[in-house]
């Protein structure tokens, strides 16, 4: 089976980018990443997608103003030119309207830092943090209109300490996405992820997951 064609949006550092990007070098791996593009010039991920030999694009949002659609018809032309397939969104901080979101209607992913439908939005580990939550953790899901609410593909749930802070609750998930975002990639690209009637995602020959998490321990 050939290896889908995979774009990643960013707009930073790319820390997800460069797991993605790491995992696409396995020989298996069902999926390429054959472009990274930016709404940023400057962003840091660009500078990481270079090295890794992998051809980038750079969008700059602030050439077109206000205008939302022209922007994302430039980034429709750009992945149409380089026969996209899939896209991963890693820290692109746009939204995106119902016109593009369409385009991709079950072949664009993202991953957010928080257990959906839980914290949606911003500042998830803040929010986390104040809520007093015992577990956290991270959902990649496919991308609809309405901000992260499409259907999920994976979770990664991780232990929040009684001295955690934003920060060291969020090196923690970050290390999780890293793990489950290549995971989910793989798992769609393979064919393996089908969407019921109620918006649920189903992925083929899963394995059951017994595990259970305790937060404290269970004696």
């Amino acid at each position: 089976m050939a290896k889908r064609r995979t774009a990643i949006l960013i707009s930073g550092r790319g820390s997800n980018m460069a797991a993605l990007v790491a995992a696409a070098r396995q020989p298996d791996y069902p999926a390429e990443i054959a472009l990274v593009v930016s709404n940023r010039p400057k962003a840091a991920g660009l500078t990481a997608a270079v090295e890794a030999g992998i051809p980038t694009a750079i969008i700059d949002h602030a050439r077109f103003d206000k205008d939302r659609e022209g922007f994302e018809r430039a980034l429709q032309s750009e992945l149409e030119a380089q026969r996209i397939e899939l896209v991963c969104l890693a820290g692109f901080m746009r939204l995106l309207t119902p016109w593009f979101v369409t385009q991709w209607q079950g072949r664009m992913i993202n991953i957010h830092p928080a257990l959906l439908p839980a914290f949606k939005g911003l500042d998830t580990h803040a929010r986390a943090l104040a809520a007093g939550v015992k577990i956290h953790g991270a959902t990649v899901h496919f991308v609809v209109p309405e901000v992260d609410s499409g259907p999920i593909i994976a979770q990664a749930a991780v232990a929040v300490r009684e001295d955690d802070t934003e920060e060291t609750l969020a090196t923690r998930v970050l290390a999780a996405e890293h793990r489950i975002y290549p995971l989910a990639l793989r798992l769609l690209a393979q064919g393996r992820v089908r969407l019921d009637g109620d918006g649920r995602c189903h992925v083929d020959g899963a394995a059951a997951a017994d595990e259970a998490l305790f937060v404290p321990p269970a004696l």
